[in-house]
């Protein structure tokens, strides 16, 4: 039997019924009575849910109603399958496609450092033999290849810990935020000598993660806070405020400040934000922490107000005290 509109098909004798024909089915299994209703869109119906009887009977506007809210649930469970079976396909498509990514970032970056390597060892050459030879504008002309050249291998061995953060991430485990803040601060404690810089560290948690990687999440907006401090010396607080299930650690500076028109974008791999003093960076060490605080299923973001300073804050996930 086939339904004639999306409402439900109603039978109460088959035997007088002259609305339609079809199979034999229903007649040879001595169906004489029941309901039928399509499962799904009327123009392309999942199927149709019938429900029959051997007796002739009446039904009331209570079974009908019943009939049709048990097609209406099949049909959604129907439709929420399809619809996770196409997802899982896109996940797969993305992710396959994020790896070949990688791939192409790692070895694109890999097989430049070999060119840029020979152009670095040249200007070198250049600098050291014929300096004197130079006027003040071939001088200027070889200062602006050499930071060029600088620049780029920057930008190179971002992209390597760029691609690197899926495929060499090392498994998860309870860190101590402490002694990764207390790190980074040894590895910049020529920096910090150099500019007067004060980084004051409240009291910090055990969270789950990646110490290499959560590392580096706090080295690059604490090295940022140093490079554009401006004619003060940098002041630089790192503090932790628990949320729920997760940590949201912050590292805030007095610094020269993000115009909000670029703070949307200051996460953007190679996206460099000028600050006032019109020094940009590479472009990779905030797209590189964004990567990592994802990598720990985490979000990030940044406050700042041009001249008064800027909030660079992250969530990582709590250890559970009861498992260690």
């Amino acid at each position: 039997m086939h339904p004639a509109s999306d409402r439900p098909i109603v039978v109460e004798d088959l035997e007088t019924e002259t609305r339609f024909g079809g199979p034999e089915l229903p007649t040879s299994h001595d169906v004489r009575s029941g309901i039928s209703t399509i499962s799904g869109p009327y123009d392309e119906p999942w199927g149709i849910l019938g429900t029959h009887d051997t007796e002739r009977r009446t039904f009331t506007d209570e079974d009908v109603a019943f009939i049709r809210s048990v097609a209406t649930v099949l049909a959604e469970a129907i439709e929420r399958h399809r619809y996770q079976r196409e997802l899982e396909g896109l996940v797969a498509d993305l992710e396959t496609s994020n790896e070949r990514l990688e791939q192409f970032a790692y070895a694109a970056s890999h097989d430049l450092q070999e060119p840029l390597r020979m152009v670095s060892s040249y200007l070198q050459l250049v600098e050291r033999r014929d300096e004197d030879e130079l006027d003040a504008k071939g001088r200027e002309f070889l200062e602006f290849a050499v930071d060029g050249a600088d620049r780029m291998r920057s930008m190179i061995d971002g992209l390597l810990a760029y691609s690197r953060v899926e495929t060499r991430g090392e498994p998860f485990r309870p860190i101590d935020l402490e002694d990764v803040v207390a790190d980074v601060r040894d590895d910049l404690d020529v920096r910090f000598g150099e500019t007067d810089a004060e980084l004051s560290i409240e009291e910090l948690p055990r969270v789950e993660g990646e110490e290499r990687q959560i590392r580096q999440a706090f080295q690059n907006p604490i090295d940022n806070a140093v490079t554009y401090s401006g004619d003060d010396p940098p002041r630089i607080r790192v503090s932790a405020e628990r949320n729920g299930t997760v940590w949201t650690v912050s590292v805030s500076d007095g610094r020269l400040g993000i115009d909000p028109a670029d703070q949307e974008h200051v996460f953007e791999i190679f996206q460099r934000v000028t600050l006032r003093d019109e020094r940009a960076g590479a472009g990779i060490g905030l797209a590189l922490c964004e990567r990592i605080v994802e990598r720990h299923d985490g979000d990030i973001w940044v406050e700042s107000e041009p001249g008064e300073g800027s909030t660079f804050s992250f969530t990582l996930p709590a250890v559970d005290e009861r498992g260690g």
